[in-house]
C-alpha cells in the first residue's frame, strides 16, 4: 500500500499554515477576547479561566440512558457474517475533544460514533430515558475493517473536531502493522511497520501517543518500540525491557504516558509494571503486587499517581509514582473469576475513577495531590 502522508500536524506547524493562509494574529485574536481587551475591563486569567468549568458529577441519583447502540454490531459484517450474531464490544475510548466515541467489537471493527449537535444542550432537558432493545439512537459515522482481531487503538491526544488534520486515531491488530485512521473519511493515512529477525511484520500488542503527540510507543514482548509519528514507515527506536533482568519478562499489554512528569509506564502479562524515563527508556521503577497479568495502566491527570488493573484480578492497584516503596490503596471491583480484559478511565476533572465489572460497574472517588 503506497503511503500517505498524512501525519497530525504539530502546533508549530498548525501555526504556519495559518500564516500561510495570510491569517494575521490581530484577525485570529479578533475571534475571542484580546488579552489587552481583558486587562482594560480587569478580567484576570484565572477569572476567564473560571467561566467554563465541566460538567459536574452527581451520585445523589442513577444516570440516565440517553443513547442506545445494539442491532447495529450484530449486522452483517462482509469479513466475518457468521460471527456478527455473536458480536460484542471490546473497548470503548472517547476523543480527547469530547465530541466522538470509538468502539472495537469482536468483528474487527472500529465503529466511530460523533455526537448529535445538539447533545450537551438537550440533555438537561430529556426526562425520558432510552428504551433498551429498540431502535439504535442513530448509526456509526465510521467504520472500519481491521481484516484481524484488534488488540489496541488509541486517540490523537490533540484531536479536535474543528481541525481535520488532528482528527486521527492509531489501531494494532494481528499480523498487521499500525495503522493511522482518518476519523473524518476513515481512510487509512499511513502505517508504521516493525519488523522481526527474518524481516516478517510484527503486530504490536499495545500503543499509546506521547504527551505531545510527536511519538507513537508500541508494546511487543519484552521491548517497546518508538515511532515518529511525523515519518511513516519502518523507522524506529528500539528498547529491550529486560535491562538488569528486572524489567516486564512477558508481552507488553499496556502503555500509559504521564501527562507531566515525562514519564512512561508499561503494564505486562508477567504481572509486571515498569516505569521508564520516556525520553531516553531508562528504567525508573518496578512494580510488583497484582495478582494476575497486567492488562492496564493509567496515570492519574496530575500525573502522581499511577493505576493498575490485572485479568482475574479483583483490585485496581494506586501507587504514588513519588514513593513506590508500597501501595497507596485498593479499589475493588467484580472481576476476579473473568479472564475478559476490563477497562477503566478516569473522568476529565481527575477526581473519578469509573471501572467495568463482571455483575455492575462502580465509580471511585480518587485521592488527588
Amino acid at each position: 500500500m503506497e503511503e500517505q502522508e498524512a501525519a497530525p500536524g504539530s502546533p508549530d506547524a498548525m501555526e504556519g499554515e495559518a500564516a500561510a493562509e495570510g491569517v494575521t494574529e490581530e484577525e485570529a485574536a479578533a475571534e475571542g477576547v484580546t488579552e489587552e481587551e481583558a486587562a482594560a475591563e480587569g478580567v484576570t486569567e484565572e477569572e476567564a479561566a473560571a467561566e467554563y468549568s465541566w460538567p459536574k458529577l452527581r451520585f445523589d441519583f442513577p444516570p440516565r440512558r440517553v443513547y442506545h447502540f445494539a442491532h447495529q454490531f450484530r449486522s452483517p459484517c462482509s469479513s466475518t457474517p457468521a460471527a456478527s450474531a455473536d458480536n460484542f464490544l471490546k473497548g470503548v475510548k472517547w476523543s480527547p475533544d469530547g465530541s466522538s466515541f470509538l468502539t472495537s467489537s469482536d468483528d474487527n471493527s472500529l465503529r466511530l460514533f460523533y455526537l448529535p449537535e445538539d447533545a450537551y444542550s438537550t440533555a438537561g432537558e430529556q426526562t425520558a430515558e432510552t428504551a433498551v432493545g429498540g431502535e439504535d439512537s442513530y448509526g456509526a459515522n465510521i467504520q472500519v475493517n481491521e481484516g484481524e482481531p484488534v488488540y489496541d487503538f488509541c486517540w490523537y491526544p490533540y484531536m479536535s473536531v474543528s481541525d481535520p488534520a488532528t482528527c486521527v486515531f492509531a489501531s494494532t491488530s494481528r499480523d498487521h502493522p499500525i495503522h493511522l485512521w482518518d476519523a473524518t473519511t476513515g481512510e487509512l493515512r499511513c502505517t508504521y511497520r516493525a519488523y522481526d529477525a527474518m524481516d516478517e511484520i510484527t503486530a504490536a500488542l499495545s500503543i499509546s501517543f506521547n504527551s505531545t503527540g510527536a511519538k507513537l510507543f508500541a508494546g511487543y514482548n519484552k521491548a517497546i518500540r518508538v515511532f515518529d509519528v511525523h515519518r511513516p514507515g519502518r523507522d524506529f527506536e528500539q528498547y529491550s525491557l529486560l535491562k538488569g533482568g528486572e524489567g516486564p519478562t512477558g508481552i507488553i499489554s499496556s502503555i500509559s504516558v504521564s501527562p507531566h512528569n515525562g514519564m512512561l509506564a508499561v503494564g505486562s502479562y508477567s504481572q509486571t509494571t515498569a516505569v521508564y524515563a520516556e525520553s531516553n527508556m531508562e528504567p525508573l521503577y518496578v512494580l510488583h503486587g497484582q495478582l494476575g497479568g497486567v492488562t492496564q495502566v493509567l496515570f492519574s491527570k496530575d500525573g502522581n499517581y499511577l493505576y493498575t488493573g490485572g485479568r482475574k484480578d479483583p483490585y485496581i492497584l494506586c501507587w504514588d509514582i513519588r514513593n513506590t516503596v508500597d501501595i497507596v490503596y485498593k479499589l475493588y471491583r467484580s472481576s476476579d473469576t473473568t479472564n475478559q480484559r476490563i477497562h477503566f478511565d478516569i473522568e476529565p476533572c481527575g477526581k473519578h475513577l469509573g471501572t467495568g465489572g463482571q455483575v455492575h460497574s462502580s465509580c471511585f472517588h480518587l485521592l488527588v495531590g
